[in-house]
């Protein structure tokens, strides 16, 4: 597996952006609560290390992972957030559920990240064992959930200076120009 030999919890804080004013929605899957929980205070424990206040970071519970893209995306409609951190874990079974909301958790997230212009970060471990959950989520490979919380600062951050350069850019175009409002142009002099 790709963290047999990376600490998840292992980071450069110097390459993390400042975060000090941006705003935190962290939804967690109650299903396998020992798991998500350990995933949670990474995450949590991550945005405060980087100076996150915690009044800006929301957490909402939802019953399991599949119920994580609604809860994403009604936090994403009504808490001005910067980024979403979706939390859950699914643990393969005997039957082929496992793969159904695998799949269907995977595709939802990524397609807020589509739809929408806010980040939403997968911090859903899809594991076959118990132990290879326990292993990511605060046990011997560190906390996905810390990494989760690195990844949902720098989207962020990312989000933040896209929008600044489109604004500076639409700036610069109409200051070359004819500057135009509600279908009249005005000239400049």
């Amino acid at each position: 597996m790709a963290t047999i030999n990376k600490n998840l919890s292992e980071y450069d804080k110097n390459s993390i952006p400042d975060a000090k004013n941006f705003r935190f929605g962290i939804v967690v899957s109650e299903w396998n609560d020992t798991i998500t929980e350990g995933l949670c205070f990474g995450a949590v424990t991550g945005l405060l290390e980087n100076e996150v206040p915690s009044e800006n970071i929301i957490r909402w519970n939802v019953p399991g992972s599949f119920e994580l893209i609604y809860g994403a995306k009604k936090m994403l409609q009504t808490q001005n957030v910067d980024a979403v951190i979706a939390i859950g874990c699914v643990i393969q079974g005997q039957t082929k559920h496992f793969d159904f909301v695998c799949e269907a958790v995977s595709q939802g997230i990524k397609d807020l990240n589509v739809e929408t212009d806010i980040p939403v970060i997968f911090c859903v471990l899809t594991d076959n064992t118990m132990q290879q959950s326990i292993d990511r989520s605060g046990g011997k490979h560190g906390n996905k959930g810390t990494e989760a919380a690195v990844a949902a600062i720098k989207m962020a951050y990312l989000r933040h200076q896209a929008s600044f350069s489109h604004q500076f850019k639409n700036h610069q175009l109409l200051s070359t120009g004819p500057l135009q409002i509600e279908g009249l142009t005005m000239i400049e002099e």
